[in-house]
């Protein structure tokens, strides 16, 4: 679980405890909570459960997940990618979110690509799927630049939002 990856520019592990610090900065940003929704995630104690309860057992399971994206020049964790295992999406669904100081430098392609390339090629993913906002212009760029094409307006299980849904089959 303590697997690390590398890009030209980025470390990416999986998230563990020492995270949580990160973790609370990065889900109560104004742009997770209008993109992603609130996790109700307000002290490090509420961190440190999502952790164990929503993303441990997932890497344990699977062999992968959520992971923190770290530059390596300065080992500042920016944001998080992951490959998700989420009811009611039809494969692995590829997610990604990043403090805004780090937005638009091609760290968030440059990770996602590494890891959509970690599930194809260690894990033998053969669909990755990716959900947003049809109103999140920033994330749908992304994912179509990782390959991925618009397939429908969905909704997930205990959310009332209408997401798009978008596809890339291998």
């Amino acid at each position: 679980m303590s697997k690390t990856y590398e890009t030209e520019r980025l470390i990416i592990k999986f998230v563990d405890l020492d995270d949580a610090e990160f973790l609370l900065k990065l889900v109560n940003t104004e742009k997770w909570l209008k993109n992603i929704g609130d996790r109700n995630i307000h002290n490090i104690e509420d961190a440190e459960n999502y952790v164990r309860e929503k993303n441990l057992p997932q890497i344990e399971r699977l062999g992968f997940g959520n992971a923190v994206v770290i530059l390596k020049e300065n080992n500042t964790k920016i944001g998080t990618v992951g490959l998700y295992d989420r009811e009611g999406i039809d494969g692995v669904d590829i997610g990604f979110a990043f403090l805004e100081e780090y937005e638009g430098k091609g760290y968030a392609y440059e990770s996602a690509k590494k890891v959509m390339d970690i599930g194809i090629n260690d894990f033998g993913i053969k669909k990755v799927s990716a959900i947003t906002l049809p109103e999140n212009f920033s994330s749908i760029k992304l994912i179509e630049k990782l390959g991925l094409s618009f397939k429908e307006v969905v909704r997930i299980p205990n959310d009332d939002a209408d997401l798009n849904l978008y596809e890339l089959n291998l």
